[in-house]
């Protein structure tokens, strides 16, 4: 088992990152953003998670264990596999994921592709009580305000990633209207 990997980026892909270990090219699939981060010549640390099957062996790479562990969760729910999981951490942050289990909103997963209904409310029963620990962040509920905040930043084109992103910036004390909110989010973009 292959528990984690440093070395120089060689090449990349649209899901995978190419790294150079003493002339041995290996191929890690890992989440969409930490791919837009990274540049050839980089030298990268992962925490990777080898998946053998009969007909292929992958491996896949995160920047921090908890992540990994998130990962390794959602592919312990039916009817998620490797790519699936790599799509959720791709599409959500770690404390979106949270919040999202915590608040019971299936909903957030059901927004990534290639997850319905049913499986996001698989992912909330099944990881109720099985969070990975966190480092001691307060993790905010998610409102049916963010859901709206959410909803609206969408319909204006924005990802649903970039929408998250500016939701988490939302600062605490914020009034819990969806005007208020929206505003704030927005401004979020402005600093871009």
């Amino acid at each position: 088992m292959i528990a984690s990997i440093s070395g120089k980026v060689i090449q990349l892909t649209k899901e995978a990152v190419v790294i150079d270990i003493n002339g041995l090219g290996i191929e890690i699939f890992i989440p969409k953003p930490m791919l837009a981060e990274i540049e050839t010549g980089d030298l990268l640390h992962l925490y990777t998670y080898m998946l053998v099957r009969e007909d292929n062996i992958s491996l896949y790479g995160f920047s921090s264990l908890e992540e990994k562990d998130f990962f390794l969760q959602f592919l312990s729910v039916g009817g998620i596999g490797p790519k699936l999981s790599l799509s959720i951490l791709s599409s959500l942050s770690i404390d979106n994921i949270r919040s999202a289990i915590l608040s019971e909103k299936p909903d957030y997963f059901s927004r990534v592709p290639g997850i319905g209904k049913k499986t996001a409310q698989k992912i909330i029963i099944q990881m109720q009580g099985k969070l990975p620990e966190s480092e001691g962040l307060a993790i905010r509920a998610i409102t049916d305000s963010d859901d709206a905040v959410v909803d609206a930043l969408i319909s204006l084109g924005y990802s649903v990633v970039e929408a998250q992103t500016a939701l988490q910036s939302i600062p605490k004390d914020t009034p819990d209207d969806v005007e208020t909110k929206l505003r704030v989010a927005l401004q979020y973009f402005d600093h871009f």
